[in-house]
């Protein structure tokens, strides 16, 4: 392993230790990508059957219907951990060894805690979903030209809040029972902006692993047998004989 020392680099060729003294950083088990909760789900079904463009929707209307829930339901997941997600738990915005900066209005570049970035990103949704110059619900009325541009920078947005909720809170997920609830939402998010290219697939990126895990549709259960079925036909050597004497 290489370490930078002055600007150079040289070979640490026994040690498991940085210079230092301290341990190197080892890549945290991903508790959610474990079978016995990855198969948690509360619906079974093909979830591309629920984002695909209906034929008599208009495609703006879709987005924009598609993006408020999710930001609604995304809200609620979180809401439901918040009180664990505190500035001394989550001093950044984390996910899978990533920090997410906010930039503000003009472009500036901050590092803040979690919770602060969250807030950050449910206060800009929740501006952008209910201006009615944005998010229209009038008939007749028109979606801007920068509709979809801002469509996919709240996605952006979910996404992160998403990925943090797995990679800081799912153990509190897990002692809610709530794995299933957020399993289903994150699959069917992640169906719904690769439908209609709405995150950079360098972004979601980081969470791939689980993303092919849950993106495919649970196999239908075994039948079980009925008990009340008749036995099947008995093979020709159980069946009755005689026998000579």
């Amino acid at each position: 392993m290489r370490f930078k020392r002055n600007g150079s680099y040289t070979l640490n060729r026994k040690s498991k230790t940085k210079p230092n003294g301290k341990k190197p950083p080892t890549e945290e088990k991903k508790q959610y990508l474990e079978l016995e909760y990855t198969k948690i789900r509360v619906v079974d079904f093909d979830l591309k059957e629920l984002v695909v463009l209906p034929r008599e929707i208009d495609l703006n209307e879709w987005l924009a219907s598609n993006t408020t829930t999710f930001f609604n339901l995304i809200n609620l997941q979180y809401s439901t951990i918040s009180e664990f997600c505190t500035g001394d738990t989550c001093q950044a915005m984390t996910a899978c060894n990533t920090i997410y900066y906010w930039y503000d209005e003009r472009g500036k570049k901050t590092k803040c805690t979690a919770p602060q970035y969250v807030d950050f990103v449910m206060s800009l949704c929740q501006k952008l979903v209910t201006d009615e110059e944005i998010f229209p619900t009038k008939y007749g009325k028109e979606f801007p030209n920068s509709f979809e541009s801002l469509v996919k920078k709240i996605c952006r947005y979910l996404f992160h809040v998403l990925a943090h909720l797995y990679w800081a809170h799912f153990k509190e997920t897990v002692a809610l029972d709530l794995q299933g609830h957020l399993n289903t939402l994150y699959a069917h998010f992640i169906v719904f902006v690769r439908e209609f290219n709405l995150v950079d697939p360098k972004e979601t990126f980081i969470m791939d692993d689980l993303s092919e895990i849950l993106c495919t549709p649970v196999p239908p259960p075994a039948p079980t047998p009925d008990p009340s079925a008749p036995d099947s036909a008995p093979s020709p050597s159980s069946q009755n004989h005689v026998t000579e004497r």
